[in-house]
């Protein structure tokens, strides 16, 4: 027969009740700072986009005289944000606007730029022209005829 052991075997319920609540406060503080990480990173990527639209929009520009009319014109039509949205893309230097209520406006309602406007809606997938609204905040732009590209609620 085995002999029959005479001391402590396991853990008692207070060990597993500490290590559980452990457990709990620590992905408590984790989850938050994933959850921002991954969004800052979504952000970083969007921009790295943006700059490589931008190139591909200025290098069909050179050669062809004109601006792309759309995304597809450069081969990006297909190229969606990390989010899964399309990017949005406004040829507005050639003029073949109707009005100027498409345009993106900053908190002063000018136009953000002058050659074309090229954003990712954000996370919500929703856009209006003026940043101050509130589903614009989370929007990628490039403002100032691309001096500026990032978050909306940065500009």
């Amino acid at each position: 027969m085995y002999p029959v052991p005479t001391g402590r075997n396991g853990f008692t319920l207070v060990e597993l009740i500490t290590v559980v609540a452990i457990i709990g406060i620590l992905s408590a503080i984790a989850i938050p700072a994933y959850s921002d990480y991954v969004r800052k990173a979504r952000i970083v990527v969007t921009i790295a986009d943006i700059r490589m639209l931008e190139t591909a929009i200025t290098s069909y520009t050179v050669s062809n005289n004109c601006q792309p009319d759309t995304l597809g014109d450069i081969g990006y039509g297909n190229l969606l944000d990390p989010w899964g949205h399309p990017y949005q893309y406004l040829n507005i230097a050639d003029g073949n606007i109707k009005g100027k209520g498409s345009f993106r406006k900053d908190r002063f309602l000018n136009p953000l730029n002058s050659d074309y406007d090229l954003y990712s809606m954000g996370e919500d997938g929703a856009s209006k022209p003026p940043l101050t609204t509130k589903v614009s905040q989370d929007d990628v732009i490039r403002a100032s005829n691309g001096a500026f590209i990032g978050l909306a609620s940065d500009f």
